[in-house]
């Protein structure tokens, strides 16, 4: 990188946030250490596209919890990939709630919704105190042309997004409450799992409250329907700790896989 592509770089990335504090800086752990690097990363990259590809994670951004790290509506300038923490995605409908379209973790990325209409479509939010990589998009469009795993991995995140989406429009639309609820709890024990973490226990970041609103549930619903799994065996709950006892019974929740 030369000195006068350093500079706009810097530039441009500082642009992103005026926070001071929050000024591009170099760290000790790079993407080529991080242990989310599977997750974020395109796969086979040699030495020389792994340090292009770490050119683009120019600057982390702390976030604080309740902090938004951008609102529905903001320029599209930026793709976030979760360092740590966790966040929520909601939109604003036509009576003025808050309806959550999703839950993101530690290696995966925020704001690419943005890309199509050139702004943010819903508000994400810290669920508690959070770190994110920051990855201005002008980069990432410039160096995709150059390192083709990088397009390619775009592609798939992007057709993850798409799966994702279909998935929770069949979680609103088919399934009945138990079921959501069921889903919902697996989901996020894949998750965890693919992180190195317990599949069968965990700690919820997020409220009932939200957890209904993603799944289209009331607040009662929901809280009756935790009370009838710890009743049943399914799991144990404490506050916002859960231990899933019995998963297979969990999976046949969802009924006979095709």
């Amino acid at each position: 990188m030369n000195f006068a592509t350093d500079r706009m770089y810097t530039a441009e990335v500082v642009s992103l946030h005026a926070d001071a504090s929050l000024a591009p800086r170099k760290f000790e752990t790079t993407c080529s250490n991080c242990n989310l690097r599977e997750l974020c990363l395109p796969q086979g990259l040699n030495d020389e596209d792994l340090q292009r590809v770490e050119q683009i994670v120019y600057a982390r951004r702390r976030m604080k919890r309740g902090e938004s790290l951008f609102n529905a509506g903001d320029d599209f300038n930026a793709v976030y990939a979760v360092r740590s923490g966790f966040f929520k995605t909601s939109v604003i409908d036509n009576e003025g709630r808050e309806q959550v379209t999703g839950f993101s973790m530690g290696g995966e990325l925020l704001g690419m919704d943005g890309i199509g209409s050139g702004h943010y479509n819903g508000t994400t939010t810290a669920l508690e105190d959070s770190e994110v990589c920051v990855m201005p998009f002008s980069l990432i469009e410039e160096l995709s042309w150059q390192v083709r795993a990088l397009q390619r991995h775009l592609h798939a995140v992007l057709s993850r997004e798409i799966v994702r989406d279909h998935g929770v429009m069949m979680l609103l639309g088919s399934m009945r409450a138990e079921e959501r609820l069921a889903a919902f709890l697996l989901n996020l024990s894949k998750r965890f799992t693919k992180r190195g973490f317990s599949r069968t226990d965990f700690h919820l970041r997020m409220t009932r409250e939200e957890i209904g609103s993603y799944l289209g549930l009331k607040l009662e619903t929901v809280s009756r329907l935790f009370s009838k799994f710890q009743e049943d065996g399914l799991i144990e709950v404490q506050q916002k700790h859960v231990r899933i006892l019995d998963s297979e019974a969990l999976e046949r929740l969802l009924g006979p896989k095709n």
